[in-house]
């Protein structure tokens, strides 16, 4: 019998891809790594492009495929996860067509949060440039109609969630606003499920429920997009073994990339920039 590999199978120490903005897609990673224990891993912050959120559709049309068109040609992975909202609610379908790897973008959870409402009231809750698309609301449209559905964009949950994972204190007074721009609404006093539409915003769950009450779900997509790239795998080879992952940052002025030790939980063990 032949147990040789197709010849396009990839190698089994061919890694996953992780791209995001910043350290918001760690949130996607670690469900992964769960599901998958000895894959390879490649996570990628663009620091240099930080934050997404408040940038322009048609720049981040442009950068994005660009970027990730530069870490495919250096990492060769088997497969890309743009674990980051923004990125994938603008830029999705120009990496498609950019590049000749799988891909799994990142979507709101406005389905399952539709599912799990009992008052017709659902937030989402994530960066300027997410709330705004019309992906939102076609989302809304096909699988909360006849719901209500209340959005609010916080930049500054971004730079909250970066600060948590560099051991620095979070400012309550974001985390107030983030609640109180979905709890202000029309309709704000019946809203029982938040959608966290931004990989980022998981990283700040406990702060965020305490702010919510324990009457409010927060629900996120990570898991669900971990077991998307499990079965688009099935079927592939991985190593005998876990080793660590690489953490790949663009170049910023501003920002440096955090210690190791923030990263070592989530399997990486170095950090390169590019």
């Amino acid at each position: 019998m032949d147990h040789s590999l197709p010849p396009d199978a990839p190698a089994p120490d061919a890694p996953i891809l992780f791209f995001d903005s910043g350290l918001g897609g760690l949130t996607v990673l670690g469900p992964t790594r769960a599901l998958l224990p000895t894959a390879s891993i490649v996570y990628a912050a663009d620091y240099a492009g930080l934050p997404y959120g408040q940038k322009g559709d048609d720049e981040l049309a442009a950068r994005v495929p660009a970027l990730l068109g530069r870490l495919v040609e250096r990492y060769q992975p088997r497969l890309v996860v743009i674990a980051c909202n923004t990125a994938s609610t603008i830029a999705l379908a120009h990496v498609r067509a950019a590049l000749d790897v799988p891909i799994v973008g990142t979507v709101p959870a406005i389905k399952p949060a539709a599912e799990m409402t009992k008052s017709g009231v659902i937030g989402v809750l994530g960066t300027e440039a997410t709330v705004r698309q019309p992906y939102v609301d076609d989302l809304s449209a096909k699988f909360a109609a006849g719901k209500t559905v209340l959005r609010h964009g916080s930049p500054g949950l971004v730079t909250g969630a970066e600060a948590k994972l560099r051991g620095e204190a979070v400012d309550p007074a974001v985390i107030e606003r983030a609640i109180a721009g979905l709890r202000g609404q029309s309709g704000g006093e019946k809203l029982d499920v938040i959608v966290l539409a931004c990989t980022h915003f998981p990283l700040l769950q406990q702060e965020l429920q305490a702010e919510a009450g324990p009457d409010i779900a927060l629900i996120d997509g990570a898991a669900g997009i971990a077991r998307r790239i499990a079965y688009l795998t099935r079927g592939q080879s991985w190593p005998a073994e876990a080793r660590p992952g690489i953490a790949v940052f663009t170049r910023s002025a501003e920002r440096a990339p955090p210690p190791l030790a923030a990263l070592a939980p989530y399997g990486i063990g170095s950090i390169e920039t590019i």
